[in-house]
């Protein structure tokens, strides 16, 4: 839980360490809008993935699932500044299923959070192992970061990509490749 208290101080001393007037008419409110915005955009760090993915439907066809180009907005621990892009999500079921928004939503839980590309990239694909339980899974994350194009090198349009590949997408390079085509890279 965010605690609004905390952040609306902590705004106020941001505020004055860069050597705002905190009191001037413009940012009297700032640190209880950024307080609400936290909620917001932090609120995956109280969210179970597995809460979204618990619900499945038996099949009989154990094809690639793939959804692809779900949007996303984080936040890089680094620098506290934003990282955006698309996710594209691929298993292989085991006899189940889960319902394809639920597959948007645990980018979500993840995305919204204090996150590195990497790592969210690692914990979607391990989420979905841990609770779906198919034979395979893999995800790719193309992101723009923040802290490279309005900081730093200055680079805008320049984009990560990050993937990570568990079960037989690990033990079958012809499975990536068709991931890989799916998706259009």
């Amino acid at each position: 839980m965010v605690d609004r208290k905390k952040v609306e101080e902590a705004v106020r001393l941001l505020l004055d360490g860069i050597g705002e007037d905190v009191n001037r008419e413009g940012l009297k409110e700032t640190p209880a809008r950024i307080a609400r915005m936290y909620e917001e955009i932090y609120g995956g760090m109280d969210e179970d993935p597995g809460e979204h993915l618990k619900k499945t439907f038996s099949v009989e066809n154990n094809q690639m699932v793939v959804e692809k180009d779900i949007v996303f907005y984080s936040t890089c621990e680094h620098h506290l500044m934003p990282f955006y892009g698309k996710a594209h999500v691929a298993y292989i079921p085991d006899g189940k299923v889960v319902g394809l928004s639920k597959l948007a939503r645990t980018v979500e839980v993840f995305a919204r959070r204090p996150q590195l590309q990497e790592q969210l990239t690692a914990q979607i694909a391990d989420a979905l192992m841990t609770y779906l339980k198919p034979q395979g899974a893999m995800v790719m994350v193309e992101a723009e970061h923040m802290c490279m194009t309005m900081r730093g090198i200055k680079k805008p349009g320049s984009k990560t990509v990050t993937y990570a590949v568990r079960g037989e997408f690990a033990r079958q390079e012809k499975l990536q490749e068709r991931f890989f085509q799916m998706v259009g890279r």
